[in-house]
Protein backbone atom coordinates (compact mmCIF):
# COMPACT_ATOMS: atom_id res chain seq x y z
CA UNK A 1 0.00 0.00 0.00
CA UNK A 2 1.14 3.69 -1.04
CA UNK A 3 1.96 6.20 2.15
CA UNK A 4 0.23 9.74 1.16
CA UNK A 5 1.73 12.95 2.32
CA UNK A 6 -0.95 15.46 0.70
CA UNK A 7 -0.32 19.21 0.63
CA UNK A 8 -3.00 21.70 0.00
CA UNK A 9 -1.52 24.78 -1.14
CA UNK A 10 -2.16 28.46 -0.72
CA UNK A 11 -1.24 29.50 2.71
CA UNK A 12 -0.09 26.13 3.47
CA UNK A 13 2.83 25.42 0.98
CA UNK A 14 2.48 29.06 -0.53
CA UNK A 15 2.92 32.64 1.56
CA UNK A 16 -0.13 33.90 -0.57
CA UNK A 17 -3.31 32.88 -2.55
CA UNK A 18 -2.45 31.95 -5.96
CA UNK A 19 -4.87 32.89 -8.23
CA UNK A 20 -4.67 36.86 -7.17
CA UNK A 21 -1.40 36.50 -7.48
CA UNK A 22 -1.72 35.12 -11.04
CA UNK A 23 -3.72 38.18 -11.86
CA UNK A 24 -1.26 40.47 -10.59
CA UNK A 25 1.77 38.74 -12.05
CA UNK A 26 -0.80 39.57 -15.80
CA UNK A 27 -0.81 43.01 -14.50
CA UNK A 28 2.83 43.33 -14.36
CA UNK A 29 2.99 42.04 -17.63
CA UNK A 30 0.41 44.19 -19.22
CA UNK A 31 -0.67 47.42 -17.28
CA UNK A 32 -3.86 47.17 -19.57
CA UNK A 33 -5.46 43.78 -17.58
CA UNK A 34 -5.73 46.39 -14.38
CA UNK A 35 -9.28 46.83 -16.25
CA UNK A 36 -10.47 43.55 -14.77
CA UNK A 37 -9.98 44.83 -11.20
CA UNK A 38 -13.24 46.06 -10.47
CA UNK A 39 -14.69 42.72 -12.17
CA UNK A 40 -12.45 40.54 -9.32
CA UNK A 41 -13.55 43.17 -6.58
CA UNK A 42 -17.27 42.77 -7.79
CA UNK A 43 -16.96 38.79 -7.86
CA UNK A 44 -15.66 39.01 -4.06
CA UNK A 45 -17.97 40.94 -2.62
CA UNK A 46 -21.00 39.06 -4.54
CA UNK A 47 -19.33 35.49 -2.97
CA UNK A 48 -19.00 38.10 0.89
CA UNK A 49 -22.88 38.09 0.54
CA UNK A 50 -23.73 34.83 -0.52
CA UNK A 51 -24.61 35.73 -3.72
CA UNK A 52 -21.92 33.67 -6.27
CA UNK A 53 -20.61 30.68 -4.64
CA UNK A 54 -16.80 29.91 -5.60
CA UNK A 55 -17.33 28.18 -9.00
CA UNK A 56 -18.94 31.37 -10.20
CA UNK A 57 -16.39 33.76 -8.97
CA UNK A 58 -13.74 32.06 -9.98
CA UNK A 59 -15.81 31.77 -13.68
CA UNK A 60 -16.35 35.46 -13.47
CA UNK A 61 -12.90 36.40 -11.94
CA UNK A 62 -11.08 34.82 -14.90
CA UNK A 63 -12.11 36.96 -17.16
CA UNK A 64 -8.39 38.25 -17.52
CA UNK A 65 -7.40 35.69 -19.61
CA UNK A 66 -10.55 34.16 -21.34
CA UNK A 67 -9.96 32.79 -25.17
CA UNK A 68 -6.30 32.72 -24.74
CA UNK A 69 -4.73 30.22 -26.68
CA UNK A 70 -4.10 27.24 -24.23
CA UNK A 71 -0.11 26.88 -25.64
CA UNK A 72 0.22 30.98 -25.18
CA UNK A 73 -1.56 29.71 -21.19
CA UNK A 74 1.09 27.47 -20.65
CA UNK A 75 4.42 29.32 -21.73
CA UNK A 76 2.69 32.17 -19.35
CA UNK A 77 1.61 29.59 -16.56
CA UNK A 78 5.54 28.41 -16.69
CA UNK A 79 7.15 31.96 -16.46
CA UNK A 80 4.10 32.64 -13.63
CA UNK A 81 5.91 29.87 -12.22
CA UNK A 82 9.46 30.89 -12.43
CA UNK A 83 8.77 34.31 -11.64
CA UNK A 84 6.53 34.69 -8.77
CA UNK A 85 5.13 31.16 -7.60
CA UNK A 86 8.54 29.86 -6.98
CA UNK A 87 9.68 32.65 -4.60
CA UNK A 88 6.76 32.37 -1.92
CA UNK A 89 7.00 28.77 -1.32
CA UNK A 90 7.21 28.15 2.35
CA UNK A 91 10.96 26.77 3.12
CA UNK A 92 9.88 24.75 5.89
CA UNK A 93 7.03 22.65 3.51
CA UNK A 94 9.32 22.49 0.80
CA UNK A 95 11.86 21.10 3.54
CA UNK A 96 8.51 18.78 4.94
CA UNK A 97 8.31 17.69 0.84
CA UNK A 98 11.73 16.53 0.11
CA UNK A 99 11.43 14.82 3.61
CA UNK A 100 8.59 12.65 3.48
CA UNK A 101 9.46 11.85 -0.41
CA UNK A 102 12.90 10.63 0.79
CA UNK A 103 10.91 8.71 3.27
CA UNK A 104 9.35 6.64 0.08
CA UNK A 105 5.79 8.45 0.73
CA UNK A 106 3.84 9.84 -2.43
CA UNK A 107 3.48 13.53 -2.70
CA UNK A 108 0.58 14.85 -3.66
CA UNK A 109 -0.59 18.42 -3.93
CA UNK A 110 -4.58 19.11 -4.02
CA UNK A 111 -6.00 22.41 -4.49
CA UNK A 112 -9.17 24.16 -4.94
CA UNK A 113 -7.00 26.53 -7.46
CA UNK A 114 -6.71 26.21 -11.46
CA UNK A 115 -4.74 23.19 -12.35
CA UNK A 116 -4.01 24.96 -15.42
CA UNK A 117 -1.45 26.97 -13.06
CA UNK A 118 -0.43 24.77 -10.50
CA UNK A 119 0.80 22.20 -12.74
CA UNK A 120 3.57 23.91 -12.66
CA UNK A 121 4.41 22.59 -9.32
CA UNK A 122 6.00 19.70 -10.85
CA UNK A 123 9.21 21.47 -11.13
CA UNK A 124 9.47 20.71 -7.30
CA UNK A 125 10.57 16.94 -8.45
CA UNK A 126 9.54 15.46 -5.22
CA UNK A 127 5.99 16.08 -6.17
CA UNK A 128 4.30 13.00 -7.74
CA UNK A 129 0.52 14.54 -8.32
CA UNK A 130 -0.96 17.72 -8.34
CA UNK A 131 -4.54 18.10 -8.71
CA UNK A 132 -6.67 21.09 -8.80
CA UNK A 133 -10.07 22.55 -9.89
CA UNK A 134 -10.29 21.70 -13.78
CA UNK A 135 -11.45 24.13 -16.72
CA UNK A 136 -12.82 23.85 -19.90
CA UNK A 137 -11.19 25.09 -23.20
CA UNK A 138 -12.69 24.48 -26.54
CA UNK A 139 -11.13 24.74 -29.90
CA UNK A 140 -7.60 25.53 -28.18
CA UNK A 141 -9.26 28.32 -26.62
CA UNK A 142 -9.56 29.09 -22.90
CA UNK A 143 -13.72 29.55 -22.04
CA UNK A 144 -13.97 30.57 -18.35
CA UNK A 145 -16.12 27.83 -17.55
CA UNK A 146 -15.19 25.06 -14.74
CA UNK A 147 -15.09 21.17 -15.64
CA UNK A 148 -17.05 19.33 -12.72
CA UNK A 149 -16.88 20.98 -9.24
CA UNK A 150 -14.98 23.16 -7.53
CA UNK A 151 -11.87 21.39 -5.81
CA UNK A 152 -13.06 21.79 -2.28
CA UNK A 153 -13.72 19.96 0.59
CA UNK A 154 -15.65 16.91 -0.02
CA UNK A 155 -14.79 17.15 -3.37
CA UNK A 156 -10.80 17.17 -2.77
CA UNK A 157 -11.94 13.26 -1.17
CA UNK A 158 -13.84 12.76 -4.33
CA UNK A 159 -11.23 13.73 -6.98
CA UNK A 160 -7.90 11.89 -5.12
CA UNK A 161 -9.85 8.59 -4.47
CA UNK A 162 -10.82 8.84 -8.28
CA UNK A 163 -7.54 9.75 -9.19
CA UNK A 164 -5.70 6.98 -6.92
CA UNK A 165 -8.29 4.44 -8.55
CA UNK A 166 -7.75 5.60 -11.91
CA UNK A 167 -3.90 5.14 -11.04
CA UNK A 168 -4.62 1.76 -9.35
CA UNK A 169 -2.97 3.10 -6.30
CA UNK A 170 -4.12 1.16 -3.27
CA UNK A 171 -3.80 4.20 -0.15
CA UNK A 172 -2.49 3.61 3.39
CA UNK A 173 -4.19 6.14 4.78
CA UNK A 174 -3.61 5.69 8.10
CA UNK A 175 0.15 6.31 8.04
CA UNK A 176 -0.19 9.26 5.44
CA UNK A 177 -0.30 13.03 5.90
CA UNK A 178 -2.29 15.62 5.05
CA UNK A 179 -1.09 19.74 5.47
CA UNK A 180 -3.62 22.00 5.47
CA UNK A 181 -4.11 25.91 6.67
CA UNK A 182 -7.81 25.77 6.78
CA UNK A 183 -10.53 23.68 8.35
CA UNK A 184 -12.01 23.79 4.80
CA UNK A 185 -9.68 20.63 4.50
CA UNK A 186 -11.46 18.72 7.18
CA UNK A 187 -12.52 15.93 5.33
CA UNK A 188 -8.88 15.08 3.56
CA UNK A 189 -7.46 15.68 7.24
CA UNK A 190 -9.84 13.49 9.07
CA UNK A 191 -9.17 10.90 6.28
CA UNK A 192 -5.30 10.51 6.77
CA UNK A 193 -3.74 9.66 10.73
CA UNK A 194 -1.23 12.26 10.70
CA UNK A 195 -3.21 15.61 10.03
CA UNK A 196 -1.56 19.16 10.38
CA UNK A 197 -3.04 22.54 9.93
CA UNK A 198 -0.37 25.08 8.90
CA UNK A 199 0.65 28.54 10.97
CA UNK A 200 -3.16 28.00 12.20
CA UNK A 201 -4.45 30.72 14.67
CA UNK A 202 -7.12 29.35 16.69
CA UNK A 203 -7.03 25.84 18.77
CA UNK A 204 -8.57 22.88 17.92
CA UNK A 205 -7.77 19.25 17.99
CA UNK A 206 -5.73 18.99 14.65
CA UNK A 207 -1.77 19.76 15.84
CA UNK A 208 -0.39 23.05 14.58
CA UNK A 209 3.05 23.99 12.56
CA UNK A 210 4.50 26.87 12.31
CA UNK A 211 6.23 27.08 8.68
CA UNK A 212 7.60 30.31 7.33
Amino acid sequence: MEKLAIFDIDYTITRKETLMEFFKYLVSKDIKNIKFLPRALYSGLMYGIKVYDEKRVKECFLKFIENIDKKELAILTKSFYDERLSTILYEDAVNMIKKLKNEDYMVILISASPEFYIKEFYAIKEVDLIIGTKFIFENGKFVRKMSGNNCKGEEKVKRLEKVLKEKNIKADFKNSYMFSDSLSDKPLLDLVGNPYLINYKKHNKFEILKWK
